[in-house]
């Protein structure tokens, strides 16, 4: 068991300073102050100073690597434990891109279930860019009631010059598919939407929740901040009910062709009124970012990083103003919520031990706990020491 000691709680609201109890992988209690006096197998430990705050949820990992648009010598490397430790991730979704031929879902499915034994929580979505879906068991709707770790399908490229040409029946099908599995197996079952940089948008989706059943809700769509156009375009798609995420991974180079940064797009979209309930912020850590010319010819590509979702939420809160809860409800609660995620995203008793205990001048990440257990200890980067 741990004691966490006056720290400023973040559950992602404002609790002030309170003492968290964990053990058992859980947490125990959040109070104003607790006593362990005679109980010595309670290790406490004082985070006076600091921020003690729910582990983040990212929402978009390429954990097995991605890229190749260039070639063989292109495919970006699989994720490392550290990658997301070091930048206060305890929650992540793994997902196939581009390539699902030399990027298989059985790869993805056993480097999930990797990190999990290493002490992340960690999901993945059956699917790719590309339709018909690639799967498992023949069937998205058995891949998300029959195997644990899949919550969803994605992410599913449109309005991109690699994506599957398609009307909005397809994507209805495939939505169907992934909400009857989901209904039946207790989870999200989102559609995760890949949205390149084409003038059509999200307009697909539209035609989707006009022309069927299919609520708004089922889809989560991401890079949303890809371009002046699509983030007003997202805006308005969240006023109509729905998700948007913002990509936090980018380079000078794609921020030049007019990407906005994460950061900056939470804050524009906060101020148009979209509640933060509906807006999240992904790493899309290990994708490769690539810069194509107008004739789709790759010139640059370079890798996405996890970390890139903490300086991501310490740039909402320091250059754009953005309310240190709301940013951080931006990598917590939110996408744990859309994700049906229930015991994730927040600091509450009988939820989760993820935590993460940042440094309360500068945000930076001190120390990480997942299931109860320190990954990362104070700035400690060895993670295997606390297995």
């Amino acid at each position: 068991m741990k004691l966490l000691k006056q720290g400023r709680v973040y559950a992602p609201n404002d609790l002030g300073c309170k003492d968290v109890l964990i053990g058992g992988g859980k947490i125990i209690a959040i109070e104003d102050e607790i006593s362990i006096d005679g109980y010595p197998f309670v290790e406490e430990i004082d985070v006076s100073g600091n921020l003690v705050v729910p582990g983040f949820v990212d929402s978009l990992v390429h954990i097995t690597g991605g890229g190749g648009e260039g070639g063989f010598t292109t495919r970006t490397p699989e994720m490392h434990i550290d990658d997301a430790v070091q930048g206060g991730v305890t929650t992540l979704i793994g997902v196939l891109g581009t390539d699902a031929v030399t990027r298989s879902l059985e790869n993805l499915l056993a480097k999930a279930k990797e990190l999990k034994s290493l002490g992340l929580s960690v999901y993945c979505y059956t699917g790719s860019y590309h339709l018909p879906a690639v799967t498992i068991t023949e069937s998205i709707t058995k891949d998300i009631m029959l195997i644990d770790e899949f919550i969803g399908v994605g992410e599913v490229a449109i309005s991109d010059h690699r994506a599957t040409p398609m009307d909005y029946l397809a994507l209805a099908n495939v939505a169907s598919q992934a909400r009857t599995g989901g209904m039946l197996a207790d989870k999200a079952g989102v559609v995760s939407i890949h949205v390149g940089d084409d003038r059509q948008g999200l307009d697909l989706l539209r035609q989707v929740v006009s022309n069927t059943a299919v609520p708004i809700t089922q889809f989560y769509p991401t890079h949303i901040n890809r371009t002046k156009e699509l983030l007003a375009d997202g805006i308005h798609y969240a006023k109509q009910g729905g998700f948007i995420d913002f990509t936090t991974s980018t380079t000078e180079q794609i921020l030049e062709q007019g990407e906005i940064e994460a950061a900056q797009a939470l804050a524009k979209a906060l101020e148009a009124g979209v509640d933060i309930s509906q807006l999240t912020m992904s790493s899309d850590g290990n994708a490769s970012l690539p810069v194509f010319d107008e004739q789709g010819r790759l010139t640059d590509l370079q890798v996405g990083k996890v970390k890139s979702l903490h300086q991501s939420f310490v740039d909402a809160v320091v250059k754009y103003n953005v309310d240190i809860d709301a940013a951080l409800r931006s990598i917590t609660s939110s996408p744990a919520d859309i994700l049906s995620l229930r015991s994730k995203g927040r600091l509450q008793v009988d939820g989760d031990a993820d935590i993460t205990i940042l440094d309360g001048e500068t945000y930076d990440v001190q120390s990480v706990i997942a299931s109860g257990k320190f990954l990362l200890k104070e700035q400690v980067k060895k993670t295997q020491a606390y297995f």
